[in-house]
């Protein structure tokens, strides 16, 4: 049972200032909240306010998710089914070609939501050209990855694995782009219309999709000491969301209430392979968990839900049933969020 300290909101206000001026962070924002809604405080610091609107980077990967579970809830489509049966001859030609062999036809909509199709990332693989998108973000540099750009570029790249090798997962960004096409086949609208309409269902009236590369109403992102414009790419992508954190709070806790999914089934999802340290991933969740040997032996409850690289997080603690969305919004400092959320815990449990 969560400990409500009259304290905890000076605690949080303190512990989220002090985050601030560290490592690069010129603002940060943390809403924390339990599912019996005993605890629910915002605390924000910096060039960040409680109401203020961040890029939520890979967050938006866990509303892609929402997107197709629904979708499989509503029997319009299961989770087994191939993803070369909602797109054409010409978008799964050659797009999964590893030592001769063409598995293209043989990846799931359970592969491209759990990171188990092998399929190259666009964003952070070295592409045919020698380039690396994200180093070109990082770097100052803003191109547009529209989906058709993406699909040309991965096929010109090496897959890591075969989709579905047991034990094998690969962290990327490909697999949710590739999911707009399902989404849009199925519903005959835009991903980012699909999404609009979740918002709009939600109440979640300061979210939306990006798609004007001169968008100056969210807070801009850092990498290291200064800002970095990436309009052009979040704008193109057509699934790249614009939030808050407290809309962000109001999304998670649908998710894990059975809102897209239901709730007694969301233990099917947690089919966990490792990704990259501390994280795991399952079927359109994240996982992050740190061992006692890293903790002073004090445990910390796994926390599920996803990140995003510019310090983004939106995750649910299920043991303490407590919820955290927020940002730091420091593309070379993510880690922050974590540390923070790690601090809360030790003191509500």
């Amino acid at each position: 049972m969560i400990k409500v300290d009259p304290m905890d909101q000076q605690f949080l206000d303190r512990l989220v200032d002090t985050t601030v001026g560290t490592k690069n962070i010129a603002g940060a924002v943390l809403h924390v909240s339990s599912g019996d809604g005993r605890l629910d405080m915002v605390s924000s610091a910096g060039n960040l306010q409680d109401d203020s609107r961040y890029y939520t980077a890979s967050i938006n990967k866990l509303f892609m998710a929402a997107l197709i579970l629904r979708l499989a809830t509503e029997r319009r489509l299961r989770l087994d089914d191939r993803f070369a049966d909602f797109v054409s001859d010409d978008v799964i030609a050659g797009l999964h070609v590893l030592d001769g062999t063409d598995y293209s036809r043989q990846i799931t909509l359970t592969h491209l939501l759990s990171q188990t199709s092998g399929l190259p990332d666009y964003l952070e693989d070295k592409q045919h050209n020698g380039h690396v998108v994200l180093k070109d973000l990082e770097a100052g540099r803003d191109p547009a990855w529209p989906l058709d750009r993406v699909l040309d570029a991965v096929k010109l790249m090496t897959p890591h694995f075969p989709p579905g090798r047991p034990g094998k997962a690969r962290y990327g960004d490909t697999g949710h782009q590739l999911l707009e096409l399902v989404v849009s086949e199925v519903t005959g609208q835009s991903t980012r219309q699909t999404l609009q309409r979740l918002f709009d269902e939600l109440g979640m009236l300061h979210t939306y999709v990006a798609d004007d590369a001169n968008d100056t109403g969210y807070v801009p992102v850092r990498y290291q000491a200064g800002e970095i414009g990436i309009g052009r790419f979040i704008a193109s992508t057509g699934n790249d969301i614009i939030s808050t954190a407290r809309d962000q709070m109001v999304f998670l806790k649908a998710f894990f209430a059975g809102h897209f999914w239901p709730k007694e089934r969301l233990g099917e999802l947690e089919r966990w392979n490792r990704v990259f340290f501390p994280f795991a991933y399952g079927v359109g969740i994240q996982r992050f968990a740190l061992p006692a040997v890293l903790t002073l032996f004090r445990r910390v409850p796994p926390m599920i839900g996803h990140a995003g690289s510019v310090g983004s997080v939106a995750f649910h603690v299920p043991t303490e049933d407590v919820y955290f969305t927020g940002t730091v919004n420091q593309q070379a400092a993510p880690s922050a969020s974590f540390q923070t959320m790690v601090k809360v815990l030790s003191r509500i449990r």
